[in-house]
């Protein structure tokens, strides 16, 4: 995720206690779904489905965190 952003992303979870929470629930939710769907833990497709929607609003938060962080590095 983010493979351009992988230096800023190291400084952020380093300084950045938001970001890092965010973060952090991006990647729990990303196993909570493997897990889902390899079956190993209970749930059905709508489980699945809410969890991606609610992974893609962190994604997104994510993304809008590290493009503004970029731009005032640069400023």
């Amino acid at each position: 995720m983010f493979p351009e952003y992988r230096d800023l992303i190291s400084q952020l979870k380093g300084k950045d206690y938001h970001f890092t929470r965010i973060f952090d629930q991006h990647n729990a939710l990303d196993h909570q779904i493997q897990s889902l769907e390899a079956k190993l833990l209970p749930g059905g497709e709508q489980e699945v489905d809410r969890l991606k929607k609610e992974k893609l609003k962190l994604k997104d938060e994510l993304g809008q965190i590290l493009k503004k962080a970029s731009a005032n590095a640069k400023a």
